[in-house]
């Protein structure tokens, strides 16, 4: 047991899977909600993207079951496109889902999301998103406040 707790400890969120409760059952989601590009709080972003992305507090909620679901929204630097994703993050296992997604338009639901550790994905907003202000560590931040401050005022600390 010692051995495993080392292992997860050493090599993060996928060797985390690895160990997950086989038991953990994902609770109801709900349909995305409605979001406002006027309260979007910036995510910091590698500056080479041309993308711009940002979260909008009012839709972040923090499931019973350790899911942080939320609204983000990314825009070129250019003007032109926005698109919005209804995510979740799942800090105990470094995974993410895409619920939905909206060029402007309404929701389009994903037919069959999945859990997708998102280190291994082209999602560099999701892990920007992640270590920056919704998980400490392997579980989801106390409160949607000090996500919210994390992100207003970014500070690199060593979870």
């Amino acid at each position: 047991m010692l051995m495993a707790a080392a292992c997860m400890t050493l090599a993060g969120p996928a060797s985390a899977q690895l160990f997950q409760n086989k038991d953990w059952v994902e609770s109801p989601v709900p349909p995305a909600p409605a979001f406002s590009e006027s309260r979007l709080i910036p995510i910091e972003m590698p500056t080479y993207l041309s993308l711009r992305f940002g979260i909008d507090p009012a839709t972040i909620v923090i499931t019973g079951d350790g899911v942080v679901r939320y609204v983000v929204v990314a825009s070129n630097k250019a003007g032109g496109a926005t698109n919005a994703f209804y995510e979740g993050i799942r800090c105990a296992t470094g995974e993410m889902k895409t619920y939905a997604r909206s060029n402007g338009g309404a929701w389009e639901v994903a037919e069959q999301p999945e859990w997708k550790i998102f280190k291994l994905q082209s999602s560099t907003h999701t892990s920007a998103l992640a270590s920056q202000a919704i998980c400490r560590g392997s579980a989801p931040r106390d409160s949607i406040k000090d996500m919210m401050s994390r992100l207003r005022n970014p500070v690199r600390e060593l979870d």
